[in-house]
């Protein structure tokens, strides 16, 4: 049976308890071993100097994926030099990953603006979608703009009340982060003196 690789990428900026739930549900409904977490290095979307460190990220996703045997931190985009584009780091798995099947995990917001990517032909060529549907979601929406030959799995997770952005913001207020990251994240941004500790408000 040839290797069945989940690819989810983000800026982990930081990781939280979503980013987990979905890379565990893609793992399990499609039988993927690994996922792997892909911190972006410079993102096309995001203005310089509105993340944290990349380095410090992917230390953080590192710390994720060590608790978890099917998740894997894949540092590809970390170290490739310039903006990083979701084509050539696909193309760069299948090459490091010859026979393996590859699923590029997704949110259905991200599905129906697919089209728009830069080259999403190139993804679909080497790798199926995974499209992360919560309650009211509708991927089915989307397909009619899908390049030729895309295929599409769906996988449901519940919804839960949670991004980088609202962690962040509590980060920036000096609240404690343990309920909405995973327990190394948390650990590794307090010993960095980066977040509150539970007990300190």
């Amino acid at each position: 049976m040839s290797e069945r690789v989940g690819i989810l990428g983000g800026t982990f900026d930081p990781p939280h308890t979503g980013h987990v739930l979905v890379a565990d549900r893609a793992a399990r409904r499609l039988d993927l071993d690994p996922v792997l977490l892909v911190p972006t290095g410079r993102p096309p979307h995001k203005p310089e100097g509105a993340l944290l460190d990349a380095a410090l990220r992917a230390e953080l996703v590192a710390a994720v994926a060590a608790e978890h045997d099917r998740l894997e931190m894949w540092p590809g985009e970390i170290e490739r030099e310039g903006v990083s584009y979701t084509a050539d780091t696909v193309e760069q798995i299948a090459a490091e990953r010859p026979g393996a099947e590859l699923w590029f995990i997704l949110g259905t917001d991200q599905l129906r603006e697919f089209h728009r990517w830069r080259d999403p032909e190139r993804i679909v060529a080497v790798a199926r979608l995974a499209a992360v549907a919560r309650s009211g979601d509708h991927p089915d929406e989307a397909a009619a703009r899908l390049p030729s030959g895309a295929r599409v799995d769906v996988v449901h997770v519940p919804r839960i009340d949670v991004s980088s952005t609202l962690v962040r913001q509590r980060m920036g207020d000096g609240l404690p982060i343990d309920d909405l990251v995973p327990a190394a994240v948390a650990e590794a941004l307090r010993k960095k003196g980066l977040v509150a500790s539970p007990t300190s408000r």
